[in-house]
């Protein structure tokens, strides 16, 4: 294998010069999807230049980087965004550390830590090792040590003129002016005052340069079968007895079954019993809610923890020890029920926001979660609990992105202001371009006086984008935000008959006769 490190270093300064071009001064649209693309790209050009083969299982991995960028520019919603933003980095660094192995869903959560840290490690001091001496290749008795590429060493050449040439330059112009006219004229062609804001920006590309060529160079020549964590002999002893797990299970079984119980009597009861209380729905609904799904996380983990260090021998004592953990995790699903109810509770008082929405589809995966953990068991194969992990958490991330949170919040409020109760419009004019089709769809097709308000909302960010006129570099283009223009510009004609106006600096929308404080919509 010829292994040219100019073709590395060159292909990783393309890539972190292209990151400064989308992102400086811009916000995140479709330019980070290009980004992707373009690391995924220099990736296998040079696999391909290297006759390095990837496994065909990462095809997956590969599809399923596509879409999550893609969602970054499909979406405008801020969560959305910033998950499909995470789960691609992420997804993109299993790639690389399994990139010919390929044995990324055999991996336990142990193994992602540990190869977390490796690759973090390698991309690190990798191209250091990678410009002395090439990839992963020993230099023999008697062979001379590769020495950095030639182009490196014009770099550095003119790294150290650069400083020389500043002072002799400053001498000359003192001592000629009509070679300072031209120097200034030089300098003010490059625009040297934005000196330190090059300077900080080729830092930092010379810094995306360092990392990607790590990364290139561990997953081209490092990534090759890797030992699982665990496969050949446990990665800890089982020092736990079984009594003493049995009773741990069993008493903290028997603290659910307690809480369940009362539960049943307050929460699936009816309104009456929890205002017997004291409470009122909403009150009631507020309080625990966080803690309650705290406590579906963490008793789960401590299952998995005991199931990992208990000894069980005999076969009564597995049967005792899988029954503990069912119990636990059926407990489990009903405090997730009674969390959702509370859920519901709270949105029937107050509406649905995005927290409430993130926490509907949350509680849901939580659940598929709880129950694939105990068929694991039954099936002792538990190590597949990583895999789990990671579907569930793709999934949760997918679903966000195929409900367009802000929609459903759109949809949801109007139903609900249908039903008698009140519709908070101010809070439907800050959501992102991602709540316009909804709004719109849902203004015409509707009448009476929650159609007006809704033309109120129109009418405001109508006005918003009126008065900002921003125009967006083409990197920062999202399809929403192009949906949601054309959308606008084709209710325009309806929308002036909403009078809009500023007073002390805020502005405002008239409908119905009454008027409504506008809010400004949410600005990427």
């Amino acid at each position: 294998m010829s292994t040219s490190p100019n073709r590395f270093w060159i292909t990783a300064l393309v890539v972190a010069w292209s990151f400064d071009l989308l992102f400086w001064k811009k916000a995140p649209g479709v330019s980070f999807a290009i980004f992707a693309l373009l690391c995924l790209g220099g990736g296998l050009l040079l696999a391909w230049r290297e006759r390095v083969r990837m496994a065909p299982i990462n095809l997956v991995l590969l599809a399923l980087i596509l879409v999550f960028a893609s969602l970054t520019f499909l979406r405008a919603e801020s969560t959305t965004l910033f998950l499909s933003m995470a789960t691609t980095v992420g997804l993109m660094a299993v790639l690389a550390y399994s990139f010919t192995a390929g044995t990324w869903w055999r991996f336990s959560v142990s193994d992602y830590a540990v190869g977390a840290v490796r690759l973090a490690l390698n991309t690190l001091a990798g191209p250091i090792r990678f410009w002395q001496v090439g990839p992963a290749q020993p230099v023999s008795a008697g062979e001379p040590r590769r020495g950095a590429p030639r182009g490196w060493a014009v770099v550095r050449g003119l790294l150290l003129a650069l400083p020389i040439l500043a002072v002799f330059a400053a001498l000359l112009a003192s001592a000629d002016p009509v070679f300072s006219n031209r120097l200034e004229q030089v300098l003010k062609f490059l625009r040297i005052e934005n000196l330190p804001e090059y300077i900080f920006r080729l830092a930092y590309i010379l810094v995306g340069t360092f990392l990607l060529v790590g990364v290139f160079v561990y997953a081209l020549f490092s990534s090759r079968e890797h030992k699982l964590i665990g496969v050949d002999k446990p990665w800890l002893p089982r020092f736990l007895g079984f009594t003493e797990a049995g009773i741990v299970l069993a008493s903290v079984d028997l603290l659910f079954a307690a809480f369940v119980a009362i539960q049943f009597r307050y929460l699936f009861g009816g309104q009456a019993n929890i205002t017997a209380e004291g409470f009122t729905y909403s009150e009631y609904a507020r309080r625990g809610f966080g803690e309650l799904v705290a406590v579906a996380v963490l008793s789960q983990l401590l299952f998995l923890g005991l199931t990992s260090l208990t000894r069980r021998g005999e076969r009564r004592e597995q049967r005792l020890f899988l029954a503990f953990g069912a119990g636990l995790v059926l407990l489990v699903i009903v405090i997730l029920v009674s969390a959702y109810l509370r859920l519901q509770l709270y949105e029937t008082a107050y509406g649905f926001s995005r927290l409430r929405t993130y926490t509907h589809v949350f509680i849901i995966w939580l659940g598929a979660w709880l129950a694939a953990l105990l068929a694991l068991d039954f099936m002792q194969r538990l190590r597949a609990f990583a895999l789990v992990t990671l579907v569930a958490a793709l999934g949760f991330a997918l679903s966000l992105a195929a409900l367009n949170v802000d929609g459903f919040i759109v949809r949801q409020n109007v139903a609900r202001a249908l039903a008698g109760e009140d519709l908070d419009t101010g809070y439907l004019a800050s959501l992102s371009d991602d709540s316009v089709p909804a709004l719109v769809n849902l203004q015409r097709s509707l009448s009476g006086e929650v159609q007006a308000e809704l033309g109120g909302v129109l009418a405001c960010r109508a006005a918003f984008d009126a008065r900002d006129e921003r125009t967006r570099p083409w990197p920062s283009l999202t399809i929403a935000a192009w949906r949601a223009q054309r959308l606008m510009q084709s209710e325009a004609q309806a929308l002036a008959a909403y009078r809009t106006y500023e007073r002390d600096g805020l502005r405002y929308v008239e409908v119905n006769g009454r008027e409504r404080e506008c809010y400004a919509p949410y600005i990427d």
